[in-house]
Formats: structure tokens, sequence, C-alpha cells
């Protein structure tokens, strides 16, 4: 049975135990085209480049803050019955009364099977326990498949910063979108 056939995913809470498999993860994404915009409601133009793969690191420090914090949310997805996750969603309360996703990702070998939307059910539904007013999250304009995702799922787009990975990463074409998801309170 291949990975596509089996269950679907099933979403639990994080544990610390968890880091290591998700350290071992690839969260990497192949990118052939960029939104350039005009970023008003949507991504905009989308133009092609010349191929590559990005690679998000995971970070166990931010894992663990939020796996050991009562106030904060971790969560993993594990696949098949297996207890070894193979994505994770991390969420806040902002101050401005909204749940903010601080990291959602997915291993390479298991997009497509449901994972993404699974985590973000489960991010929606404690924001909603919290009655906050919505969650707000923030994306790259080359990262397509999160943007279409997001759009998909029903988030709009709030607005973007063309210079926020220009002290990280001079010079480069990285547009932040931030992405919204108004709740019923």
């Amino acid at each position: 049975m291949s990975r596509r056939q089996s269950k679907v995913p099933r979403i639990r809470t994080a544990r610390l135990d968890d880091a290591q498999a998700l350290s071992r993860a690839d969260f990497s994404f192949a990118i052939a085209k960029e939104a350039r915009g005009p970023f008003v409601d949507s991504v905009g133009e989308i133009v092609p480049v010349t191929p590559y793969t990005k690679t998000y690191g995971f970070d166990e420090a931010e894992f663990a803050r939020h796996a050991r914090e009562s106030d904060l949310f971790a969560i993993v997805a594990d696949f098949d019955g297996r207890d070894e996750p193979i994505g994770y969603a991390l969420a806040a309360v902002d101050w401005n009364g909204f749940t903010v996703v601080d990291d959602i990702a997915v291993d390479k070998a298991y997009r497509g099977i449901g994972a993404a939307r699974a985590l973000m059910d489960a991010v929606r539904h404690w924001a909603s326990e919290r009655r906050l007013a919505g969650i707000r999250l923030e994306t790259q304009s080359n990262n397509l498949a999160a943007c279409r995702f997001y759009e998909s799922y029903g988030f709009v787009l709030g607005g973007y910063d063309k210079h926020l990975y220009r002290a990280l990463h001079p010079g480069t074409r990285e547009v932040a979108l931030f992405w919204y998801l108004m709740l019923a309170k």
C-alpha cells in the first residue's frame, strides 16, 4: 500500500521527544516560479525563475518551548498508526487577539495526503476554542505551494513586507506575505 492510499494523518499534541524525528525530516521545497506582486488581494504576477531548492531548518528550541509552555500550542501529524511525526504546527495567541502560526511544515515525502490541512484544522479549532478573531501567518513570495494552500483554505492576503528578509539575505527578492483567516466569534 502506498503512502497516498493509506489513512489520513492523525493529529496529536507534540511531545519533546518528537523533536528528534522532526529534525531528520525534509521540509525543503523546489522553486521554479515566484510571485512578484502587486500584492493587493492576491500574490499577483507569477514569474518563472531559475529553479532552486529552498530548505528551512527545524528549530528544536522553538519546538521545545511550544511543547513545554501551556499557553503555546504545539501539535504533530503522524501517519498510518505510527507514532513518528511527519509534520508539525506551532501557534500562539498574539497581542492583537489573533492566533499566530509560528511554524507549520510537512515532510516532503508526505505532502499531498492532507497533513497540512489536518494541522491547520487543529490550529483553527484551538483558536476558535479561545474565541480569537482569527489566524495570522506569514510565508514568502517564492513559496507558491504554501500560498495556494492558504488561499484554498480560506486565508486572504492582508499585507506584505518587501524588506523583512533583507538583513538575513542582502539582495533577496523574497517578500514576506501576511495571510489572515477570520473566525466567527
